[in-house]
């Protein structure tokens, strides 16, 4: 269903860029994971080469980090896919949310864990989707409490490819502004 999940070179090296999905590429279900795990790589490749303290350091009015904007994908990954698509109990689902409703990392949690954590449920979210078919709607019990509020697997998928794809244009004026890095 998907491009495999990969360490990808820092963003300032020119020589290993992330490659799109193949053009060639037109089953609708393998090019939407295609483009998911792109920008799954090349978000945490925007962050590859920062010092700890940039990696915890606003740089915009909104306040927010890159290491909360790395953490926030990782709950949108579950709310939308655990607690909403397969409808499953989920333990702080807005977990990523502290005061103020400002995302936040738990005190005390290193950037590696917080990168481990998110490569561990994009690989779940990969699993969890592979061969599902894009019509199938979302589960009721979790998130959505009536058939008529569940979206289908292939809307949830979109919905996620736009939460990245902004993220991404996000984390690369935060990242020019850190130390003047550009690129994919």
């Amino acid at each position: 269903m998907s491009v495999a999940f990969r360490s990808i070179a820092p963003m300032s090296d020119p020589v290993n860029p992330i490659d799109e999905p193949p053009p060639a590429l037109t089953e609708p279900h393998h090019l939407l994971g295609a483009y998911l795990d792109y920008f799954r790589s090349v978000v945490p490749n925007k962050l590859d080469g920062l010092a700890e303290h940039e990696l915890r350091t606003s740089r915009l009015p909104s306040g927010w980090t890159p290491l909360e904007l790395l953490h926030h994908l990782t709950h949108v990954e579950r709310r939308w896919l655990r607690w909403g698509f397969l409808g499953e109990a989920v333990d702080e689902p807005w977990g990523d949310r502290g005061p103020e409703d400002r995302w936040q990392v738990p005190e005390g949690m290193s950037s590696a864990e917080v990168r481990a954590r998110y490569e561990e449920q994009c690989a779940w979210s990969r699993a969890t989707v592979a061969g599902v078919p894009l019509e199938r709607r979302a589960a009721t019990g979790g998130r959505f409490t009536t058939e008529a509020e569940a979206p289908t697997l292939g809307w949830i998928l979109f919905h996620l490819l736009q939460e990245y794809a902004r993220h991404a244009g996000q984390l690369d004026v935060v990242r020019e502004l850190a130390d003047g890095s550009v690129g994919e």
